[in-house]
């Protein structure tokens, strides 16, 4: 199970729903509804883990707590 921080917000410039993990640099995903955005940054999620492991690169641990964001 992916307990990775999500944020979740509406994009007017893009007329869309933005899901970022910021606990993995990088790692973005949209869609026209909040579940769609949700459902598509965990399968994001997995490919950033997946391809940083066959890369041999590491993969941050969940914070497991709400991180500050300036």
């Amino acid at each position: 199970m992916l307990r990775y921080e999500i944020i979740l917000y509406w994009s007017n410039q893009d007329d869309v729903f933005i899901a970022e993990a910021p606990e993995l640099p990088g790692c973005m995903a949209h869609g026209d509804t909040q579940q769609e955005a949700l459902s598509n940054i965990k399968a994001a999620m997995r490919l950033w883990i997946d391809t940083a492991r066959e890369r041999g690169r590491s993969v941050p641990e969940p914070k497991g707590e709400r991180l500050m964001l300036a």
